[in-house]
């Protein structure tokens, strides 16, 4: 059985100006190098950057993403974008369910279901976050609360080929906590066992990322989990010598 290929996904979040696009650059170029070995690279920058990133990296081995959509592909939605919209600008990824999105703006399952939806439908790999905060964790109810989203976010008929999950424990991201490698294998394998169960066979080739405070100094640690398909990265995603230190365990 061959493994998925990996994927570090960097997740800008709501940084980054016209000047951020040297970093991406230089992104672009140490991955054109071999910086991230055998491993699929991708940056989603804020809306405003998506088209100039995507021109940036036309023609090179980064890929470029962005970190929302609407899951209509029009209509009166008011500083809103669609997924159509973005892979008009050059996006070939976008990021559905983060938890500060599921958190900030009480995006439920089937709200994060539609938008992958919509990604899947323009063309796009949508990575769908799952993860559990703090409290449900120490309550016992991490993978109620994970499977159940995973049940709600996903649809047996989306292709296999265009999704990858993104497990993120919401008490780890930006806290500097990490969960333990025991904690990240076992809830890996936890939802590989939910993703063969809604997809079959072509549940073991969707690749699960784990996402939550991954930085260069753990993140050779975390990637060799047996489930772990690579990383949504945060905040080391914002500088090239961080993002290629977490991309770079790959080489």
């Amino acid at each position: 059985m061959t493994a998925p290929r990996p994927l570090v996904a960097g997740n800008w979040k709501m940084n980054g100006l016209k000047a951020a696009l040297g970093e991406l650059k230089a992104i672009r170029d140490a991955v054109g190098s071999g910086g991230a070995g055998r491993a699929e690279a991708a940056i989603c920058p804020p809306f405003t950057l998506v088209a100039a990133a995507a021109e940036a990296a036309r023609g090179a081995s980064l890929g470029i993403g962005a970190q929302d959509c609407h899951a209509n592909a029009s209509g009166a939605h008011t500083g809103d974008i669609s997924a159509q919209m973005l892979a008009d600008a050059g996006a070939a990824y976008v990021i559905v369910g983060h938890s500060e999105r599921r958190a900030d703006h009480g995006e439920t399952d089937a709200v994060v279901r539609a938008k992958a939806a919509a990604g899947i439908k323009a063309g796009l790999t949508a990575i769908v976050c799952v993860g559990e905060t703090r409290d449900q964790r120490v309550a016992g109810k991490a993978n109620e609360i994970v499977g159940a989203q995973i049940e709600g976010s996903l649809d047996a008929d989306f292709p296999a080929t265009n999704l990858v999950v993104a497990y993120e424990p919401v008490w780890a991201i930006g806290t500097g906590l990490t969960p333990t490698t025991a904690d990240v294998a076992d809830m890996h394998a936890f939802i590989r066992g939910k993703l063969e169960k809604l997809y079959g066979r072509k549940g073991v080739d969707i690749r699960i990322l784990y996402g939550g405070s991954v930085k260069p100094s753990n993140a050779a640690e975390l990637m060799g989990v047996k489930n772990v398909d690579g990383a949504l990265v945060g905040g080391a995603s914002l500088t090239c010598a961080d993002f290629m230190g977490i991309a770079g365990v790959y080489k």
